[in-house]
């Protein structure tokens, strides 16, 4: 037929006037390839997560007050600052520490509230009530909870196989590695565990002490005396000359060390080299340590890299990225003597999962083809499974656009409403079925014939289709943890339901065009 005939045909609701508008279209196969497409793209551009992002605000306020004991702190510091703090909009919980010389008092909003929004309530409460503060505390100190960029997504175990290199040179090295991975792309934060800090160590002779009648306090105050960086000083001289003195740090060797002056006997001065032993080193007061067991039943000290990335980015791209870097690095680690362990990989599990419901989602598509061609027949099987990658790359589109990353709940989304997205395709084909096998319904022509079926399904397939639509969408008003962590499916299955209209109306009735004859 004509598309001047076709358009002739009388349709009643929208299932009729698309599939009479798509029937013998030529784009509706450039719309097909469009639409699997787009959905290609996305799946490859959505940021990959093993959770969902569930939006936790917190903050943490603290103002020192100096002099003041606990019992005061709470009463002048304290107590005002609870108050003030209530009048935010959004706030959960309410925290508080009273210590000597400082209040400490931490705000828990409600989950779902925007982060960066109560972070600026919390900051905004605080400078209005600035006035109102104690003259004898500081100015307070606001600490917003970044969690987002906080929870590591890959944690690196580095040990020493050997002592090629001093502990010193080692320590060196990761933290290089630490400053060239925090440069990367996409990643927020890095931070070492386990690690021991660079130090002078004073190991003092008891016995020495004693004989300069020397006590314990006087060694630690002197070597607190000049045991800090000399600032910059600057003055003006009587010509206004601005004159700027830097000097060097006062102790930059286990030399400068040993010469400081602790105290003087009779008349000679006692240097600390006299009572003690000084080496060049790291924290040996520091018992902590973590240690790994490698497969050969090896136990190692080990400094553990950990690496987060920035709220809303691909979780797989990055950990890809960081891998990436330590394999160019394995060479010259290796001739340290230095070895690693990647002990925590989010984005290796991230891709793990979605790449597991990908499988099941395409498993669940196979039992739904072979089990339509048992009740209607090969042809109308293929016609009905093609629909659902059509459906579910809109669903994945509209996802993407709207912000949202890719991940076990969003998949399980489409997994839980696939048996659903088969509903609209199924009853269209097997009223186009029907059409073409009883002998009472009579069409002059192919293209009548499917127009025709289709329009009949529309009214109760819109209406079944609303329903449960209903039935889902109320879910994105439950509030807490879970509410957040299940928000995916109220937001995808509708999508994914509406759409298994639209590409049944279109897609279904132009393949039975290609695929099905009718019987003279």
């Amino acid at each position: 037929m004509s598309e001047e005939e076709i358009s002739k045909i009388e349709t009643t609701n929208s299932a009729g006037a698309l599939a009479k508008n798509f029937l013998i279209n030529p784009l509706t196969l450039v719309l097909a390839v469009f639409i699997i497409s787009l959905g290609i793209i996305a799946l490859q551009l959505m940021p990959r997560e093993e959770n969902p992002k569930i939006e936790i605000s917190a903050g943490s306020i603290i103002v020192p007050a100096p002099g003041l004991k606990p019992k005061e702190v709470c009463k002048v510091v304290t107590e005002p600052l609870e108050k003030k703090l209530r009048e935010i909009s959004g706030v959960k919980h309410i925290y508080s520490v009273s210590m000597p010389n400082a209040s400490v008092v931490n705000v828990v909003y409600r989950i779902g509230e925007d982060r960066e929004i109560s972070n600026l309530k919390l900051y905004d409460k605080i400078m209005q009530n600035m006035d109102e503060m104690p003259k004898d505390v500081m100015k307070p100190i606001i600490k917003p909870f970044d969690i987002d960029i906080s929870i590591p997504i890959v944690d690196i175990a580095f040990y020493q196989k050997d002592n090629t290199v001093s502990y010193k040179k080692y320590l060196a090295t990761i933290y290089a590695m630490e400053l060239s991975i925090n440069a990367l792309d996409n990643v927020s934060k890095t931070g070492l565990k386990g690690e021991k800090k660079e130090q002078y160590n004073v190991s003092v002779d008891v016995n020495r002490l004693d004989g300069y009648h020397l006590s314990l306090g006087q060694v630690v105050k002197s070597i607190k005396d000049v045991a800090v960086r000399t600032p910059n000083v600057k003055a003006k001289t009587k010509s206004n000359d601005l004159v700027i003195i830097a000097l060097k740090d006062v102790l930059s060797s286990v030399k400068d060390v040993k010469n400081i002056i602790v105290a003087e006997y009779m008349g000679s001065p006692i240097y600390l080299k006299d009572i003690a032993d000084v080496s060049d080193g790291v924290n040996i007061q520091n018992k902590q340590s973590a240690t790994i067991i490698t497969k050969d039943r090896k136990t190692y000290n080990q400094i553990t890299l950990t690496v987060a990335k920035l709220a809303g980015t691909n979780a797989v791209s990055v950990s890809d990225e960081i891998k990436e870097y330590l394999k160019g690095q394995k060479a010259e680690l290796e001739k340290q003597g230095i070895s690693y362990k990647i002990t925590r990989d989010y984005g290796k599990r991230a891709d793990v999962a979605v790449n597991d419901l990908i499988h099941h989602i395409v498993i669940t598509i196979a039992i739904i083809f072979v089990m339509l061609i048992v009740f209607l027949g090969w042809r109308e099987s293929l016609i009905v499974t093609f629909t659902i990658p059509a459906i579910l790359a809109i669903t994945l589109f509209v996802a993407y656009i709207s912000g949202q990353t890719i991940n076990r709940i969003t998949l399980f989304a489409f997994l839980l409403s696939l048996g659903l997205l088969v509903d609209a395709g199924i009853i269209v084909i097997e009223n186009i079925h029907r059409h073409l096998h009883d002998d009472k319904i009579k069409h002059d022509s192919m293209d009548i014939l499917l127009i025709k079926a289709t329009d009949e399904t529309g009214g109760p397939t819109n209406v079944a289709t609303l329903a449960i639509v209903l039935t889902i969408v109320p879910m994105i008003f439950v509030g807490g943890m879970m509410g957040s962590f299940m928000k995916p499916i109220p937001l995808n299955v509708p999508v994914a339901l509406i759409a298994s209209l639209v590409v049944a109306y279109i897609f279904v009735p132009y393949l039975s065009k290609k695929l099905l004859k009718m019987e003279k």
